[in-house]
């Protein structure tokens, strides 16, 4: 059966390791220039989502593997007039070696997985955002361990997301922590809290949850190693946006919340970011934010996630 990366625990813990330990010799060795891994494969990149980084990181990561990335806006394919997923899926596994795609229903990525035969990364929808979350764990080994990103390093460590938690990233992040042994808090008023649907995620990959969820921000700063958020308003909930805003507002992540935290606490952010709202210009510019940081590991990362992905298929 063809390995594909949809969800965070798609992988084991082991490959997870292994991934981060490439991704870090991508990262010391990028210069050395373009590899082979992906040579003579052409990949499509299928964006049902508009997107900065995403695309920008796997266009240019296929690349530098040695691959030929083939971007497409789903707008733009016979899907959007009536074929469906299955027949182009079909087709796709007949001219593709590989499909990165970033849609709104998990449905659609598994559909694709499913009907290509190809390997098919997700790189967002609605459920999960897998690829960010592992970016994220890469970065706080960085931050914590060195640029050999030991996963042992943040073990323990205590990891703070305000905002929504009945959204993508906050499940991601939830998966992923527990993967690694990382304390989640999940802040977010009351009605934005997980739904089951995370907890049959974490049924589903046979994974002990390590996250809680409490709508005090004060308890969840408080001694934590990274104070993170995302917009509070995503693709799709724009009519929400004032009820959102004025509900959220307790959840900015500001210099009085970053007090309450570790003194070598960090700031992460997965961007893009609205300063003001979800944080203050003062955190998010300043000297305990590592966002830029976080946004380049996604480059190593998915670039890890797809030779990963290549060496277990070839098997």
């Amino acid at each position: 059966m063809v390995r594909s990366f949809l969800r965070d625990t798609d992988f084991s813990r082991d490959e997870a390791c292994e991934v981060f330990e490439l991704a870090a010799r991508y990262k010391r060795l990028r210069a050395a220039g373009v590899l082979d891994v992906l040579k003579g494969q052409s990949w499509g990149l299928i964006f049902f989502k508009k997107s900065t980084r995403t695309r920008l990181s796997f266009e240019a990561g296929i690349y530098e593997l040695g691959g030929h990335p083939m971007v497409m806006n789903a707008g733009d394919l016979q899907l959007s007039r009536g074929e469906t997923v299955a027949d182009t899926a079909k087709i796709m596994g007949r001219y593709l070696h590989g499909l990165v795609i970033r849609a709104f229903e998990q449905g659609v990525v598994d559909d694709f997985a499913k009907h290509s035969g190809l390997p098919v990364v997700n790189a967002l929808t609605d459920l999960l955002h897998p690829c960010q979350s592992y970016a994220d764990m890469f970065t706080m080994m960085e931050y914590f361990g060195g640029e050999k990103a030991n996963p042992d390093s943040i073990k323990g460590r205590k990891f703070a997301f305000f905002g929504d938690t009945a959204c993508n990233m906050a499940y991601s992040l939830a998966l992923a922590g527990s993967m690694f042994g990382v304390e989640v808090v999940l802040c977010g008023p009351e009605e934005f809290r997980p739904g089951p649907e995370l907890d049959e995620l974490f049924a589903d990959a046979s994974l002990k949850p390590s996250y809680s969820f409490t709508s005090d921000p004060a308890t969840a700063a408080k001694g934590a190693d990274i104070l993170y958020t995302d917009v509070w308003v995503s693709m799709g909930k724009e009519e929400e946006k004032a009820d959102r805003i004025a509900k959220m507002a307790p959840y900015q992540v500001n210099e009085k919340l970053f007090k309450l935290a570790d003194k070598n606490a960090a700031f992460m952010h997965c961007l893009p970011a609205h300063s003001g709202e979800e944080v203050s210009e003062g955190v998010l510019r300043g000297g305990r934010s590592i966002i830029f940081d976080e946004a380049e590991n996604r480059l190593h990362v998915q670039k890890a996630i797809i030779s990963m992905l290549v060496k277990k298929n070839a098997g």
